[in-house]
């Protein structure tokens, strides 16, 4: 996809961070926008912002964890627009911890947020290209994390790592439907965006039982800073809206940050021909 003037694009967790900065390189291109978001207040404050900057916006308050939501956005989408053209399934969430040491309620709000918000996003929107029979796009913004592992992570790189599979396999099962929707999966490295602060948007029924021991440890303590940490010393967002649209319009399908972690992939790969194994030597080189 080359011409995007007059498109319809519908972003997900689009009130800040990545999803915000596709919404403002959607504006610079004269793509009609639908911004979704669990935040209200932020989502007012992009949608405000979006229209200085001239661009014809629809803000959606909704949770993508819920499929009634999506079903909810995409009608509303379709009210104001008439089709969809791209589609940024984008929200996600982080937690941070050992596999064994993590709440039940860590591992559901993670997976029903980073993969089933974007299985709702498939199921809801790809039946809706389909019948338009025109040229589109879906962006599914993973992580590197889903393509190698570091520790202390474990949930956030099972949800990554699952993306990164929904989106190839669903990527398959179109080309032999149709050569119209194209599909990327974005895989980042650390960016500076808000997703360190994503508790405040943990739904009650995911609370944590703050005063079990794990919680209260100096070890979630440390993974806490260090979440912060790397992603406030992250990459600038200020070009991140710009790559993944040059890779839109190339129609890469993988979409890479940070140059720099290309050879831990690619060590990743050795391994598993060569029956390696994850070394923390390595990975303590890098963090």
């Amino acid at each position: 996809m080359k011409d995007f003037k007059d498109k319809v694009a519908v972003i997900t967790g689009a009130a800040n961070g990545i999803g915000f900065a596709v919404a403002q390189e959607c504006a610079r291109r004269g793509i009609k926008i639908v911004i979704a978001d669990i935040d209200g207040p932020d989502l007012k404050r992009a949608e405000r912002q979006l229209k200085e900057e001239g661009a014809e916006v629809l803000a959606v308050e909704m949770d993508v964890m819920k499929y009634e939501d999506m079903e909810m956005l995409a009608k509303e989408a379709l009210e104001k627009f008439q089709h969809v053209d791209l589609l940024f399934n984008n929200a996600g969430v982080v937690v941070a911890g050992p596999a064994w040491l993590l709440s039940m309620n860590d591992w559901e709000w993670i997976m029903k947020a980073n993969v089933w918000g974007v299985i709702h996003g498939q199921k809801v929107f790809i039946p809706i290209m389909l019948k338009q029979d025109t040229e589109c796009h879906i962006v599914n913004t993973s992580s590197v994390a889903g393509l190698l592992s570091l520790n202390g992570m474990s949930a956030y790189h099972t949800s990554k790592f699952a993306s990164v599979g929904l989106s190839e396999s669903t990527y398959l099962d179109l080309q032999c439907e149709t050569d119209k929707i194209k599909m990327s999966v974005f895989c980042p490295g650390f960016i500076q965006t808000d997703l360190d602060n994503c508790e405040k948007h943990r739904p009650k029924k995911y609370a944590n039982d703050m005063s079990q021991p794990y919680y209260q440890s100096d070890l979630y303590k440390k993974e806490e800073q260090q979440k912060h940490k790397v992603i406030k010393g992250g990459m600038p967002i200020d070009t991140i809206g710009l790559t993944i649209f040059e890779a839109i319009e190339e129609e890469k399908f993988y979409i890479l940050t940070h140059s720099e972690l290309n050879p831990l992939i690619g060590l990743r790969v050795k391994n598993v021909f060569e029956g390696g194994s994850p070394s923390m030597t390595v990975i303590k080189g890098i963090k």
